[in-house]
């Protein structure tokens, strides 16, 4: 009986510690997702790319926006230039964390210039640090408003299905 309860407590201090773990790298990674944002709306080039990983991919809003982590940063590099980037607020954020703790995923509601988006992404560990791996940024659309929304983009997005159709299909 003494042995079982001295594994039970160890059980529950090992599970209490473990918790207390995740906790701290949810917190972690909070820290960096808010640098990472802020790193974009101070114009901060070497914060903002040092916080993602050069094997990294950026999925922005438009259907062709799909850039590894040197395309991005060429892409990025003339707003950053002008002093003129983007500002994204977090106001709601959600982080998981692995198993073993080597990758992380997470989901945000922004407040952005384009009004509330999502951003969605996985960040890995890389010794001590974690870097971002992918993250992609969606506008929302109230349900109230898809067929508007629908409308206003069936031609632009129509013409962009049947090229991509094509492309795949060689």
């Amino acid at each position: 009986m003494k042995k079982i309860l001295i594994l039970l407590v160890f059980s529950a201090l090992s599970i209490s510690l473990y918790a207390q773990q995740i906790i701290k790298m949810e917190r972690e990674i909070q820290l960096i997702l808010d640098k990472w944002h802020l790193a974009a709306a101070h114009t901060d080039f070497e914060t903002y790319f040092g916080l993602m990983s050069p094997s990294s991919v950026f999925i922005g809003t438009d259907a062709t926006e799909h850039w590894n982590y040197t395309a991005f940063k060429a892409f990025a590099k003339p707003y950053f230039d002008k002093g003129k980037a983007w500002s994204f607020t977090a106001v709601e954020r959600h982080i998981y964390v692995s198993v073993d703790s080597s990758l992380a995923w997470f989901d945000e509601l922004l407040s952005t210039q384009m009004k509330i988006c999502r951003g969605s992404g996985v960040m890995k560990k890389y010794g001590n640090d974690w870097k971002i791996e992918q993250y992609v940024l969606s506008m929302t659309i109230p349900n109230s408003l898809s067929n508007e929304v629908t409308q206003l983009k069936t031609k632009e997005e129509d013409e962009l299905l049947k090229q991509l159709s094509v492309k795949e299909n060689k």
